[in-house]
Protein backbone atom coordinates (compact mmCIF):
# COMPACT_ATOMS: atom_id res chain seq x y z
CA UNK A 1 0.00 0.00 0.00
CA UNK A 2 1.16 3.71 -1.25
CA UNK A 3 -0.40 6.27 0.77
CA UNK A 4 -0.46 9.90 -0.18
CA UNK A 5 1.95 12.00 1.15
CA UNK A 6 0.98 13.47 4.44
CA UNK A 7 2.61 15.63 7.86
CA UNK A 8 4.30 14.00 10.07
CA UNK A 9 3.26 16.35 13.01
CA UNK A 10 1.76 14.21 16.08
CA UNK A 11 -2.22 13.98 15.67
CA UNK A 12 -2.59 16.65 18.58
CA UNK A 13 -0.49 19.40 17.08
CA UNK A 14 -2.18 19.32 13.82
CA UNK A 15 -5.88 19.28 15.83
CA UNK A 16 -4.18 22.33 17.84
CA UNK A 17 -3.18 24.05 14.39
CA UNK A 18 -6.66 23.42 12.85
CA UNK A 19 -8.68 24.59 15.81
CA UNK A 20 -6.73 27.61 15.91
CA UNK A 21 -7.35 28.53 12.28
CA UNK A 22 -9.04 26.01 10.45
CA UNK A 23 -9.48 28.00 6.75
CA UNK A 24 -5.03 28.82 6.88
CA UNK A 25 -4.44 25.18 8.57
CA UNK A 26 -6.12 23.34 5.60
CA UNK A 27 -4.90 25.94 2.74
CA UNK A 28 -1.17 25.20 3.88
CA UNK A 29 -1.95 21.48 4.09
CA UNK A 30 -2.94 21.72 0.07
CA UNK A 31 -0.28 24.63 -0.66
CA UNK A 32 2.28 21.53 0.57
CA UNK A 33 0.55 18.21 -0.52
CA UNK A 34 -2.05 18.73 -2.96
CA UNK A 35 -5.76 17.68 -3.49
CA UNK A 36 -5.35 14.36 -1.49
CA UNK A 37 -3.37 14.13 1.77
CA UNK A 38 -2.69 11.52 4.83
CA UNK A 39 -3.56 12.59 8.57
CA UNK A 40 -3.02 9.62 10.63
CA UNK A 41 -5.11 9.41 13.60
CA UNK A 42 -3.36 7.17 15.57
CA UNK A 43 -2.39 4.01 13.60
CA UNK A 44 -5.59 4.90 11.00
CA UNK A 45 -4.34 6.68 7.68
CA UNK A 46 -7.28 8.62 6.90
CA UNK A 47 -6.75 10.01 3.68
CA UNK A 48 -8.78 13.67 2.92
CA UNK A 49 -10.00 14.42 -0.88
CA UNK A 50 -10.36 17.45 -2.43
CA UNK A 51 -9.81 16.37 -6.24
CA UNK A 52 -13.99 16.25 -7.75
CA UNK A 53 -12.53 13.04 -9.73
CA UNK A 54 -11.17 11.56 -6.78
CA UNK A 55 -14.49 12.63 -4.93
CA UNK A 56 -16.31 11.36 -7.60
CA UNK A 57 -14.60 7.70 -6.93
CA UNK A 58 -15.65 7.69 -2.97
CA UNK A 59 -19.02 8.65 -3.64
CA UNK A 60 -19.65 6.06 -6.50
CA UNK A 61 -17.95 2.86 -5.24
CA UNK A 62 -20.10 1.58 -2.59
CA UNK A 63 -18.31 -1.80 -2.88
CA UNK A 64 -15.01 -1.50 -1.86
CA UNK A 65 -16.02 1.52 0.33
CA UNK A 66 -18.77 1.74 2.47
CA UNK A 67 -20.28 4.73 4.47
CA UNK A 68 -20.58 3.14 7.40
CA UNK A 69 -22.81 4.16 10.79
CA UNK A 70 -20.05 3.49 13.31
CA UNK A 71 -18.27 5.88 11.96
CA UNK A 72 -20.18 8.59 12.87
CA UNK A 73 -20.84 6.87 16.28
CA UNK A 74 -19.39 10.31 17.94
CA UNK A 75 -22.27 12.09 16.80
CA UNK A 76 -24.59 9.86 18.79
CA UNK A 77 -24.32 11.45 21.90
CA UNK A 78 -26.61 14.57 20.42
CA UNK A 79 -28.42 12.70 17.39
CA UNK A 80 -29.31 9.40 19.52
CA UNK A 81 -27.91 5.99 18.75
CA UNK A 82 -30.78 5.35 16.03
CA UNK A 83 -30.39 8.21 14.18
CA UNK A 84 -29.83 8.64 10.30
CA UNK A 85 -25.95 9.10 11.12
CA UNK A 86 -25.74 6.06 12.96
CA UNK A 87 -27.70 3.41 10.66
CA UNK A 88 -26.66 1.19 7.84
CA UNK A 89 -27.59 -0.93 4.90
CA UNK A 90 -31.00 -1.28 4.08
CA UNK A 91 -32.89 0.07 7.30
CA UNK A 92 -30.83 3.12 6.75
CA UNK A 93 -31.78 3.51 3.03
CA UNK A 94 -35.53 3.12 4.39
CA UNK A 95 -34.99 5.56 6.96
CA UNK A 96 -32.93 8.27 4.74
CA UNK A 97 -36.33 7.70 2.22
CA UNK A 98 -38.86 8.47 5.00
CA UNK A 99 -36.93 11.59 5.92
CA UNK A 100 -36.18 12.92 2.45
CA UNK A 101 -39.76 12.68 1.36
CA UNK A 102 -41.09 14.65 4.34
CA UNK A 103 -37.98 17.18 3.50
CA UNK A 104 -39.51 17.90 -0.05
CA UNK A 105 -42.66 19.04 -2.16
CA UNK A 106 -45.74 20.03 -0.68
CA UNK A 107 -45.06 21.02 2.89
CA UNK A 108 -41.93 22.95 1.74
CA UNK A 109 -44.47 25.06 -0.27
CA UNK A 110 -46.89 25.06 2.46
CA UNK A 111 -44.66 26.17 5.15
CA UNK A 112 -42.85 28.77 3.12
CA UNK A 113 -45.27 31.62 3.69
CA UNK A 114 -45.02 30.54 7.37
CA UNK A 115 -41.20 31.19 7.79
CA UNK A 116 -41.75 34.82 5.75
CA UNK A 117 -43.86 35.31 9.33
CA UNK A 118 -41.88 34.38 11.75
CA UNK A 119 -38.71 35.98 10.04
CA UNK A 120 -40.74 39.08 10.03
CA UNK A 121 -42.00 38.62 14.00
CA UNK A 122 -38.37 38.08 15.04
CA UNK A 123 -36.69 40.66 13.14
CA UNK A 124 -39.29 43.30 13.89
CA UNK A 125 -38.41 42.77 17.56
CA UNK A 126 -35.02 44.50 17.08
CA UNK A 127 -34.36 48.09 18.43
CA UNK A 128 -33.96 50.91 15.66
CA UNK A 129 -29.90 52.18 15.82
CA UNK A 130 -29.55 49.28 18.42
CA UNK A 131 -26.41 46.78 17.56
CA UNK A 132 -27.58 43.63 18.10
CA UNK A 133 -25.37 39.97 17.39
CA UNK A 134 -27.11 38.64 13.65
CA UNK A 135 -26.31 34.98 14.57
CA UNK A 136 -28.18 34.11 17.87
CA UNK A 137 -31.14 36.32 16.34
CA UNK A 138 -30.68 34.15 12.55
CA UNK A 139 -30.19 30.77 14.43
CA UNK A 140 -33.40 30.94 16.73
CA UNK A 141 -35.69 31.95 13.51
CA UNK A 142 -34.24 28.57 11.94
CA UNK A 143 -34.93 26.65 15.37
CA UNK A 144 -38.56 27.73 15.19
CA UNK A 145 -39.14 26.65 11.77
CA UNK A 146 -37.08 23.41 12.38
CA UNK A 147 -39.13 22.71 15.08
CA UNK A 148 -42.44 23.76 13.66
CA UNK A 149 -41.97 21.55 10.49
CA UNK A 150 -40.40 18.40 12.03
CA UNK A 151 -42.78 17.89 15.02
CA UNK A 152 -45.60 20.77 14.16
CA UNK A 153 -45.47 22.26 17.54
CA UNK A 154 -45.50 25.87 18.01
CA UNK A 155 -46.57 27.04 21.10
CA UNK A 156 -46.89 25.62 24.56
CA UNK A 157 -44.75 24.77 27.66
CA UNK A 158 -42.93 21.54 25.81
CA UNK A 159 -42.31 23.79 22.86
CA UNK A 160 -40.30 26.36 25.27
CA UNK A 161 -38.72 23.73 26.53
CA UNK A 162 -37.65 21.61 23.74
CA UNK A 163 -36.71 24.64 22.43
CA UNK A 164 -34.43 26.43 25.19
CA UNK A 165 -32.88 23.15 25.37
CA UNK A 166 -31.69 22.64 21.32
CA UNK A 167 -30.40 25.98 21.76
CA UNK A 168 -28.72 25.75 25.39
CA UNK A 169 -27.05 22.51 23.78
CA UNK A 170 -25.72 24.22 21.10
CA UNK A 171 -24.64 26.99 22.91
CA UNK A 172 -22.95 25.35 25.56
CA UNK A 173 -21.16 23.23 22.80
CA UNK A 174 -19.59 26.49 21.15
CA UNK A 175 -18.66 27.95 24.10
CA UNK A 176 -14.49 28.92 25.42
CA UNK A 177 -15.26 27.33 28.18
CA UNK A 178 -16.35 24.10 27.00
CA UNK A 179 -13.66 24.18 24.50
CA UNK A 180 -11.52 24.87 27.04
CA UNK A 181 -11.84 22.43 29.65
CA UNK A 182 -12.40 19.49 27.27
CA UNK A 183 -9.18 19.92 26.50
CA UNK A 184 -7.78 19.43 30.43
CA UNK A 185 -7.11 15.95 31.58
CA UNK A 186 -10.18 14.48 32.38
CA UNK A 187 -12.15 16.92 30.83
CA UNK A 188 -13.78 14.25 28.79
CA UNK A 189 -15.24 12.26 31.21
CA UNK A 190 -18.72 12.84 33.30
CA UNK A 191 -17.83 13.78 36.08
CA UNK A 192 -22.05 14.67 36.94
CA UNK A 193 -23.66 18.06 36.50
CA UNK A 194 -21.01 20.13 37.71
CA UNK A 195 -18.49 18.78 35.08
CA UNK A 196 -18.33 20.22 31.20
CA UNK A 197 -19.22 16.78 29.88
CA UNK A 198 -21.44 15.87 32.59
CA UNK A 199 -23.76 19.07 31.81
CA UNK A 200 -23.52 18.46 28.30
CA UNK A 201 -25.35 14.48 28.77
CA UNK A 202 -27.62 16.25 31.42
CA UNK A 203 -28.97 18.52 28.87
CA UNK A 204 -29.57 15.56 26.39
CA UNK A 205 -31.36 13.69 29.14
CA UNK A 206 -33.51 16.45 29.43
CA UNK A 207 -33.94 16.98 25.58
CA UNK A 208 -34.08 13.48 25.04
CA UNK A 209 -37.03 13.20 27.51
CA UNK A 210 -39.15 16.10 26.49
CA UNK A 211 -39.06 14.46 22.73
CA UNK A 212 -39.85 10.88 23.86
CA UNK A 213 -43.02 12.12 26.07
CA UNK A 214 -44.37 14.11 23.09
CA UNK A 215 -43.61 10.75 20.89
CA UNK A 216 -45.60 8.72 23.11
CA UNK A 217 -48.50 11.63 23.17
CA UNK A 218 -48.57 11.65 19.59
CA UNK A 219 -48.98 7.94 18.91
CA UNK A 220 -51.92 7.75 21.81
CA UNK A 221 -53.82 10.45 19.65
CA UNK A 222 -52.89 8.78 16.37
CA UNK A 223 -54.00 11.89 14.50
CA UNK A 224 -53.54 11.43 10.91
CA UNK A 225 -54.36 14.55 9.72
CA UNK A 226 -51.05 16.29 11.15
CA UNK A 227 -48.96 16.82 8.52
CA UNK A 228 -45.51 17.36 10.08
CA UNK A 229 -42.41 14.85 10.21
CA UNK A 230 -42.93 13.47 13.79
CA UNK A 231 -46.79 12.54 12.47
CA UNK A 232 -45.40 10.57 9.24
CA UNK A 233 -42.54 8.90 11.14
CA UNK A 234 -45.43 7.24 13.90
CA UNK A 235 -47.86 6.02 10.88
CA UNK A 236 -44.73 4.84 8.91
CA UNK A 237 -43.43 1.22 8.43
CA UNK A 238 -40.20 -0.15 8.72
CA UNK A 239 -38.68 -2.82 5.86
CA UNK A 240 -40.61 -5.40 7.67
CA UNK A 241 -44.08 -3.69 7.41
CA UNK A 242 -43.79 -3.25 11.56
CA UNK A 243 -44.07 0.37 13.18
CA UNK A 244 -41.03 2.47 14.24
CA UNK A 245 -40.14 1.95 17.90
CA UNK A 246 -41.01 5.46 20.21
CA UNK A 247 -37.10 5.61 20.72
CA UNK A 248 -36.67 5.33 16.91
CA UNK A 249 -38.68 8.04 15.97
CA UNK A 250 -37.40 10.51 18.38
CA UNK A 251 -34.07 9.60 17.15
CA UNK A 252 -34.72 10.19 13.80
CA UNK A 253 -36.28 13.40 15.11
CA UNK A 254 -32.72 15.04 16.30
CA UNK A 255 -30.27 15.57 12.92
CA UNK A 256 -32.99 17.37 10.97
CA UNK A 257 -33.81 19.93 13.76
CA UNK A 258 -29.91 20.39 14.75
CA UNK A 259 -29.08 20.56 11.13
CA UNK A 260 -32.23 23.22 10.98
CA UNK A 261 -30.77 25.28 13.71
CA UNK A 262 -27.00 24.84 13.52
CA UNK A 263 -26.16 25.26 9.78
CA UNK A 264 -29.47 26.92 8.62
CA UNK A 265 -28.51 29.55 11.01
CA UNK A 266 -24.68 29.63 10.29
CA UNK A 267 -25.52 29.86 6.58
CA UNK A 268 -28.31 32.63 6.96
CA UNK A 269 -25.83 34.90 9.36
CA UNK A 270 -22.99 34.50 6.66
CA UNK A 271 -25.39 35.73 4.18
CA UNK A 272 -25.92 38.49 6.34
CA UNK A 273 -22.27 39.55 6.73
CA UNK A 274 -21.24 38.95 2.83
CA UNK A 275 -24.51 40.97 1.13
CA UNK A 276 -23.72 44.24 4.24
CA UNK A 277 -20.61 44.73 3.25
CA UNK A 278 -20.43 44.39 -0.23
CA UNK A 279 -22.75 47.29 -1.56
CA UNK A 280 -22.84 45.87 -5.43
CA UNK A 281 -24.00 42.39 -3.80
CA UNK A 282 -26.96 43.76 -2.07
CA UNK A 283 -27.65 46.58 -4.34
CA UNK A 284 -28.43 43.99 -7.22
CA UNK A 285 -30.27 41.72 -4.91
CA UNK A 286 -32.67 44.32 -3.89
CA UNK A 287 -33.16 45.00 -7.48
CA UNK A 288 -34.35 41.34 -8.49
CA UNK A 289 -36.65 41.12 -4.78
CA UNK A 290 -38.42 44.01 -6.01
CA UNK A 291 -38.92 43.13 -9.16
CA UNK A 292 -41.19 40.19 -7.88
CA UNK A 293 -43.59 43.24 -6.40
CA UNK A 294 -44.74 44.26 -2.90
CA UNK A 295 -45.76 40.98 -1.57
CA UNK A 296 -44.36 38.24 -3.80
CA UNK A 297 -45.35 34.54 -3.40
CA UNK A 298 -42.51 32.63 -1.21
CA UNK A 299 -42.20 29.86 -4.51
CA UNK A 300 -41.35 33.14 -6.84
CA UNK A 301 -38.59 33.92 -4.28
CA UNK A 302 -37.29 30.99 -4.67
CA UNK A 303 -37.10 31.13 -8.22
CA UNK A 304 -34.53 34.56 -7.99
CA UNK A 305 -31.77 33.44 -9.66
CA UNK A 306 -29.49 36.00 -7.94
CA UNK A 307 -30.56 35.04 -4.77
CA UNK A 308 -29.58 31.47 -5.71
CA UNK A 309 -26.85 32.11 -6.51
CA UNK A 310 -25.92 34.09 -3.50
CA UNK A 311 -26.72 31.18 -1.31
CA UNK A 312 -24.58 29.08 -3.05
CA UNK A 313 -21.62 31.27 -3.20
CA UNK A 314 -22.15 31.74 0.99
CA UNK A 315 -22.24 27.92 1.00
CA UNK A 316 -19.12 27.94 -1.52
CA UNK A 317 -16.55 30.35 0.67
CA UNK A 318 -17.79 29.01 4.01
CA UNK A 319 -19.52 25.80 3.83
CA UNK A 320 -21.22 25.11 7.16
CA UNK A 321 -20.17 21.55 6.71
CA UNK A 322 -16.16 21.40 5.96
CA UNK A 323 -16.10 17.54 5.28
CA UNK A 324 -18.01 14.73 3.87
CA UNK A 325 -18.98 12.25 6.46
CA UNK A 326 -16.26 9.33 7.10
CA UNK A 327 -16.28 5.69 4.65
CA UNK A 328 -14.12 3.38 5.04
CA UNK A 329 -11.98 1.05 2.60
CA UNK A 330 -13.14 -2.61 3.18
CA UNK A 331 -11.15 -3.93 0.32
CA UNK A 332 -7.97 -3.03 -1.41
CA UNK A 333 -9.25 -0.06 -4.23
CA UNK A 334 -7.36 2.28 -6.21
CA UNK A 335 -8.47 5.79 -5.47
CA UNK A 336 -6.74 8.64 -7.59
CA UNK A 337 -3.86 6.30 -8.40
CA UNK A 338 -3.01 5.15 -4.76
CA UNK A 339 -4.12 1.11 -3.50
CA UNK A 340 -5.43 1.89 -0.44
CA UNK A 341 -6.03 -1.21 2.06
CA UNK A 342 -8.89 -2.04 4.57
CA UNK A 343 -9.64 -0.02 7.01
CA UNK A 344 -8.23 3.17 5.31
CA UNK A 345 -10.75 6.20 6.27
CA UNK A 346 -11.86 8.80 3.28
CA UNK A 347 -12.97 12.14 3.58
CA UNK A 348 -14.08 14.23 0.99
CA UNK A 349 -12.36 18.16 2.18
CA UNK A 350 -15.66 20.40 1.06
CA UNK A 351 -13.38 23.16 1.86
CA UNK A 352 -10.78 22.47 -0.07
CA UNK A 353 -12.80 21.88 -2.88
CA UNK A 354 -14.82 25.23 -3.03
CA UNK A 355 -11.03 26.84 -2.63
CA UNK A 356 -9.89 24.91 -6.14
CA UNK A 357 -8.53 27.85 -8.45
CA UNK A 358 -9.23 25.72 -11.49
CA UNK A 359 -13.11 25.76 -10.56
CA UNK A 360 -13.81 28.90 -8.70
CA UNK A 361 -11.19 31.60 -9.88
CA UNK A 362 -10.12 33.98 -7.04
CA UNK A 363 -11.53 31.71 -4.73
CA UNK A 364 -11.27 33.70 -1.76
CA UNK A 365 -13.36 36.62 -3.35
CA UNK A 366 -17.42 36.58 -2.70
CA UNK A 367 -18.92 36.57 -6.15
CA UNK A 368 -22.57 35.39 -6.66
CA UNK A 369 -22.48 36.00 -10.24
CA UNK A 370 -19.79 32.46 -10.81
CA UNK A 371 -23.07 30.61 -10.21
CA UNK A 372 -25.22 32.18 -12.97
CA UNK A 373 -22.08 31.69 -15.33
CA UNK A 374 -21.37 28.10 -14.86
CA UNK A 375 -23.15 24.61 -13.70
CA UNK A 376 -21.16 22.73 -11.20
CA UNK A 377 -21.25 19.05 -10.70
CA UNK A 378 -22.36 17.65 -7.35
CA UNK A 379 -18.36 16.79 -7.26
CA UNK A 380 -17.41 20.04 -7.82
CA UNK A 381 -19.60 22.12 -5.30
CA UNK A 382 -20.95 20.00 -2.44
CA UNK A 383 -21.79 21.72 0.33
CA UNK A 384 -24.50 18.93 1.99
CA UNK A 385 -21.82 16.11 1.34
CA UNK A 386 -22.81 13.72 -1.09
CA UNK A 387 -23.69 9.98 -2.10
CA UNK A 388 -25.16 7.83 0.65
CA UNK A 389 -24.41 10.30 3.93
CA UNK A 390 -25.26 13.47 1.71
CA UNK A 391 -27.31 16.01 3.95
CA UNK A 392 -31.56 14.74 4.10
CA UNK A 393 -32.12 18.25 4.26
CA UNK A 394 -29.79 20.41 2.04
CA UNK A 395 -33.05 21.51 -0.28
CA UNK A 396 -34.73 22.62 2.70
CA UNK A 397 -31.81 24.63 3.81
CA UNK A 398 -31.46 26.51 0.87
CA UNK A 399 -35.39 26.77 0.67
CA UNK A 400 -35.56 28.74 4.26
CA UNK A 401 -31.93 30.59 3.50
CA UNK A 402 -33.92 31.87 0.65
CA UNK A 403 -37.14 32.88 2.33
CA UNK A 404 -35.61 34.60 5.46
CA UNK A 405 -33.09 36.85 3.37
CA UNK A 406 -35.99 37.98 0.97
CA UNK A 407 -38.35 38.89 4.04
CA UNK A 408 -35.22 41.18 5.91
CA UNK A 409 -33.36 42.66 3.20
CA UNK A 410 -36.83 43.78 1.72
CA UNK A 411 -38.72 44.69 4.91
CA UNK A 412 -35.54 46.38 6.62
CA UNK A 413 -32.35 48.18 6.23
CA UNK A 414 -29.78 46.84 8.26
CA UNK A 415 -25.88 47.66 8.48
CA UNK A 416 -22.55 45.94 9.61
CA UNK A 417 -21.54 47.93 12.69
CA UNK A 418 -17.91 47.98 11.25
CA UNK A 419 -16.01 46.68 8.34
CA UNK A 420 -13.92 44.48 10.03
CA UNK A 421 -13.40 40.26 8.21
CA UNK A 422 -15.50 38.80 10.04
CA UNK A 423 -13.54 35.36 11.11
CA UNK A 424 -14.88 32.08 10.84
CA UNK A 425 -14.55 29.84 14.42
CA UNK A 426 -14.83 26.08 13.77
CA UNK A 427 -17.26 24.48 16.49
CA UNK A 428 -18.22 20.23 16.15
CA UNK A 429 -18.60 20.45 12.37
CA UNK A 430 -19.70 23.70 11.70
CA UNK A 431 -17.89 26.95 11.44
CA UNK A 432 -19.51 30.10 12.08
CA UNK A 433 -19.22 33.95 12.17
CA UNK A 434 -16.77 34.50 15.28
CA UNK A 435 -18.41 37.69 16.39
CA UNK A 436 -21.45 36.60 15.17
CA UNK A 437 -21.48 39.37 12.67
CA UNK A 438 -22.66 42.27 14.26
CA UNK A 439 -25.13 44.71 12.89
CA UNK A 440 -27.28 47.67 13.26
CA UNK A 441 -31.56 48.59 12.43
CA UNK A 442 -31.71 51.37 10.67
CA UNK A 443 -35.42 50.87 10.02
CA UNK A 444 -37.89 49.71 7.97
CA UNK A 445 -37.56 49.88 4.16
CA UNK A 446 -40.74 51.05 1.82
CA UNK A 447 -41.11 49.15 -1.29
CA UNK A 448 -41.44 51.68 -4.03
CA UNK A 449 -40.80 49.29 -7.24
CA UNK A 450 -36.99 49.82 -7.24
CA UNK A 451 -34.01 49.56 -4.75
CA UNK A 452 -34.18 52.47 -1.99
CA UNK A 453 -30.18 53.80 -1.79
CA UNK A 454 -29.28 52.27 1.98
CA UNK A 455 -27.46 55.88 3.36
CA UNK A 456 -26.05 55.43 6.64
CA UNK A 457 -25.09 57.78 9.35
CA UNK A 458 -22.54 57.32 12.34
CA UNK A 459 -23.01 54.32 14.30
Amino acid sequence: MKLPAGPKTPSWLLNQQFQADPFGYMDAVYKRYGDIVTIMSGSTPTVHISNPSGIKQVFTNTKEITARGTLNQSFALMTGNQGVLQLDGFRHKHRRKLLMQAFHGERMQACGQRMCELTEKIISQQAIAKPFIAYPTIEDIALRVGIEVVMGLREGERYDKIKHLFASIIKYSQSSLYQILTKLPFGQRNLGRWSPQGYRLHLRRELFDLLYAEVQERREQGDSSRTDILSELIFARDETGEPLSDEEVRDLLLSPIFAAQDASGTALAWSLYWIHRLPKVRKRLLEELDSLGENPDPMSIVASPYLNAICQEVLRIYPTQLFTFPRLVESPVEVMGYELSPGTVLIGNIYLTHQREDLYPDPKQFKPERFLEKQFSNYEFLPFGGGARSCIGGAFALFEMKLVLATILSRYQLALVDQRPEKPKFGGLICYPKSGVKMVMLGRRQYQGQSQPLVIGSI
